[in-house]
């Protein structure tokens, strides 16, 4: 399993498991964020430290300490 951060701009990926505490949890999964859910890593901003992604036809932008707890296999 990789973090979602070592997935490059224009790669997907499977969710595999969602970190960090229960709260954070929630609101991940309210976006749409599940465990099997497939992830498109749209573009990364390394100096504002944000991550935007496609997932389930929308866009979703992460901050990349956020991103880190996400695990995905690469599809």
């Amino acid at each position: 399993m990789l973090s979602l951060l070592d997935l490059e701009a224009g790669t997907e990926g499977k969710l595999t498991a969602l970190g960090g505490d229960r709260g954070f949890q929630r609101r991940l999964m309210e976006m749409g964020l599940l465990p099997g859910t497939r992830v498109r890593v749209i573009r990364r901003n390394r100096i504002g430290g944000v991550i935007e992604l496609e997932v389930r036809c929308c866009r979703v932008a992460l901050r990349e300490c956020d991103a880190s707890a996400l695990r995905v296999a690469r599809s």
